[in-house]
């Protein structure tokens, strides 16, 4: 596995989870603080980095019923698009097998998959049940041990600010 994000300027790499570009052009009152941190994030922080999605990304965006949903899509065609491989689908299967991801959710084990297996630095999400949670953080970090694959920092827009 060869990491995609090699030094460039000595940028650190980050994957956009799906969830981080939907809070873009989300409208929700009760989530209107996350939006906010977002947006900024987006707008301030975002070319300290060099960022990337999946493939998982898009097809999440698409499949939304949701306002603004082309607007979200089109956020995410600004971004660099990493390959989908078959060995990010198998990692993605592991991690469902060994319970660290729900096997109904393919798709949080994927964008895990894709930043363990590109070596990318973080994984930003706003998924804090099945991924930038405190309590299954030794988990993944034992179970990328075991399979050799580097562990992602995963975290949330609001802790990815250069001061």
């Amino acid at each position: 596995m060869r990491p995609i994000a090699t030094s460039k300027k000595n940028k650190k790499s980050v994957y956009v989870e799906t969830s981080v570009i939907s809070y873009l052009v989300d409208e929700r009152i009760k989530i209107r603080s996350f939006i906010e941190i977002t947006t900024r994030w987006w707008n301030t922080q975002r070319k300290y980095y060099m960022t990337f999605i999946s493939p998982e990304v898009i097809a999440e965006l698409q499949k939304g019923n949701y306002p603004n949903k082309t607007k979200a899509i089109e956020h995410a065609l600004t971004i660099q698009l990493v390959e989908r491989k078959k060995e990010i689908i198998d990692i993605a299967s592991i991690y469902m097998k060994n319970f660290l991801m729900p096997k109904e959710l393919i798709g949080d084990a994927m964008h895990l998959a894709y930043a363990s297996y590109f070596k990318i630095d973080f994984l930003l999400t706003w998924n804090c049940t099945h991924l930038a949670n405190a309590n299954k953080k030794e988990h993944i970090r034992i179970l990328n041990s075991r399979l050799n694959l580097f562990v992602p920092e995963i975290i949330t827009p609001m802790e990815l600010f250069i001061d």
